[in-house]
């Protein structure tokens, strides 16, 4: 998984990242939005667009947003 999306996200539904995304990628769920790490070509676009700095490489994630790894993950094998 190359980005992902932290807890900035949760309620913030501006979708500058979905517009920017080359490959649509980021997909909206009912509380924020996540990235589809099978489609993701990691080309940083949607990180340098987030208006709350909630996207990051997933060897990024600070540590108090860990589980947000999982919580993507689980998103995408629903």
């Amino acid at each position: 998984m190359a980005f992902v999306i932290t807890s900035p996200c949760i309620d913030e539904k501006a979708a500058d990242c979905v517009e920017t995304c080359p490959v649509d990628c980021i997909h909206e769920g009912e509380d924020q939005y996540y990235i589809d790490p099978d489609t993701c070509i990691d080309c940083g676009a949607c990180e340098a667009v987030c208006p709350v700095s909630a996207i990051f490489q997933e060897d990024f994630v600070p540590d108090d947003e860990k589980s947000f790894i999982a919580k993507n993950r689980e998103f995408f094998q629903k």
